[in-house]
């Protein structure tokens, strides 16, 4: 399987590199694991309407051409469903056992995924309702891929 990562925005906060990287490693163990950053558009703090979408289609851009025609596409986003552990456990084993060997799951900036992307996306996963910083959700994605491969292989993990 390849898990192919690709979010806008440099990663900055040593604590959450330490993090990525640890679950990067266990990753390796189970899957090819490739994580793409795309640099963020700059723009003004206050931004029209249509700034904002010109800008996330700008940063859309970038991350439609990280991604082959052949990848499954998972966006995160609010508005995607929401899955337990065990639930992305079963979607990633379900994926493998229909020959979709390449999964990019998509981390938007700070104003969030184009239209163009969510368009592209074969599914939204949202992991809560509330908002949370982009470099952070990649930490925290790493992780519940790491656990799903645990779950799918029988492996001890804390609850």
């Amino acid at each position: 399987m390849n898990i192919l990562i690709v979010s806008v925005g440099k990663l900055k906060e040593k604590y959450l590199k330490l993090g990525i990287d640890e679950f990067t490693k266990r990753l390796t163990v189970y899957a090819k694991i490739e994580l793409v950053e795309v640099p963020d558009e700059k723009a003004p703090e206050q931004l029209s309407e249509l700034e904002m979408e010109q800008v996330k289609q700008k940063e859309g851009e970038k991350i439609l051409a990280k991604i082959s025609p052949d990848t499954y596409v998972i966006a995160l986003a609010i508005d995607g469903k929401m899955k337990s552990s065990e639930e992305l456990a079963d979607s990633i084993d379900k994926l493998a056992t229909y020959g979709k060997s390449k999964i990019a799951f998509v981390i938007g900036g700070s104003l969030g995924l184009s239209k163009e992307v969510l368009q592209r996306a074969d599914e939204k996963l949202s992991f809560s309702k509330m908002t949370f910083p982009h470099q952070m959700m990649k930490l925290i994605l790493l992780e519940q891929v790491y656990r799903a491969f645990r779950i799918n292989r029988g492996e001890p993990y804390h609850k």
